[in-house]
């Protein structure tokens, strides 16, 4: 039996980032004001993993120069705080940061209060939606095929849903699902986004089909996808869907490592072969570091008779799951037939499987 993926509820707490406790002393004074915790580091590197998922991050400005040094991507509600009469601040340094404010000590006392006691707002308990990343071992290991199948999953279980292709090398996730034809924006009109997206702006904009969403690549010039659109583009979906599958790339760009940071659960899919397995131990080193579950996927056939527990186990990381040779799914896909639309089969049932231990939501199986 494979090893079911459960995760805990997470509630994402603001993050202080300061070195000045004087300073911390003040904006915990304000956050228990606030009626929230917060999450601390002493400085940028300490923050790293923790800088995009959290709904709020407020930076001192003792910080601010490590910040723009440590070169951590841009991200939406990032307040740069300080005391006055101790350090002045340095505006040049802030519209560097992308901070969207500079709140100065105690003149903005009532107002980072408030910015406390909104933190939660975006979605019960501060959780927002579910975001699970997958990626492949090696090239053509069946991942962008698993993304979409749990992007499926999700939306027949009446979640809202965005899937997201992070890989511009991966031939687009409209192909995978069939939706080449349907009209809405694409990656190259939102690389620009380095702030607030609205999202249910972003909902309307893309290619949908009932509770699912598509962000995907177009058929023309392949662009670089900026961090700070990924991160934009990531806190809009927590705030605005319930479920958001990402598909990465196996090598991680900045763009990628952001999209890994904020997920709550992450795949590797792996092909039951050594080689297969020799090479997606370098791919686990690179992405380790940067989630905060990883767990793998193993799928056959096996034509050395490895066993999954023993990829896992070579590899370092839970079993999520196997998935046995399914040939009707690689005709449905040349067909335009979404993976695991029909409910039934060996993908759509490890996808149903794992929708329900990340949200708790009972997936629909075969109608």
């Amino acid at each position: 039996m494979p090893s079911r993926t459960s995760v805990p509820p997470i509630r994402r707490l603001p993050l202080v980032i300061t070195g000045d406790d004087d300073l911390l002393d003040d904006v915990l004074r304000l956050a228990a004001a606030g009626g929230t915790e917060v999450e601390l580091a002493r400085d940028p590197a300490a923050a790293r993993t923790r800088w995009v998922p959290a709904p709020l991050v407020m930076l001192g400005i003792d910080q601010a120069q490590a910040c723009l040094r440590a070169r951590l991507p841009q991200r939406p509600r990032l307040v740069l705080v300080g005391r006055a009469g101790q350090l002045d601040p340095d505006w040049q340094i802030a519209e560097l940061i992308g901070a969207e404010y500079v709140a100065m000590l105690p003149a903005a006392e009532s107002w980072l209060v408030d910015r406390f006691a909104e933190q939660g707002s975006d979605g019960p308990d501060g959780v927002g939606a579910r975001v699970v990343a997958v990626f492949g071992g090696r090239g053509g290991a069946g991942a962008s095929v698993l993304a979409g199948g749990l992007a499926v999953t999700a939306a027949r279980a009446r979640l809202r849903t965005l899937l997201v292709d992070a890989d511009p090398l991966g031939g687009g996730l409209d192909l995978v699902l069939g939706w080449e034809q349907l009209e809405g924006l694409r990656w190259p009109s939102l690389t620009g986004a380095d702030g607030r997206v609205d999202a249910p702006a972003l909902v309307q904009a893309l290619p949908s089909r009932g509770d699912l969403v598509v962000l995907s690549w177009d058929r023309g010039e392949m662009l670089a996808l900026p961090a700070a659109a990924m991160a934009a583009t990531v806190d809009a979906a927590r705030r605005g869907r319930d479920f958001v599958v990402v598909d990465l790339p196996r090598q991680l760009d900045d763009a990628a490592v952001v999209a890994l940071q904020s997920t709550d659960q992450a795949f590797v899919v792996v092909p039951a072969e050594l080689r297969a397995t020799a090479a997606a131990a370098r791919v686990v080193a690179a992405a380790a570091p940067h989630c905060a579950a990883l767990s793998v996927v193993v799928r056959g056939p096996a034509p050395g008779r490895l066993r999954a527990a023993e990829v896992a186990r070579a590899l370092g990381l839970p079993l999520a799951g196997t998935l046995r040779p399914e040939p009707g799914l690689c005709r449905g896909l040349e067909r335009g037939e979404a993976p695991a639309a029909a409910g039934k089969g060996p993908l759509a049932a490890l996808c149903q499987r794992i929708v329900a231990d990340l949200t708790g939501v009972p997936s629909a199986g075969a109608a």
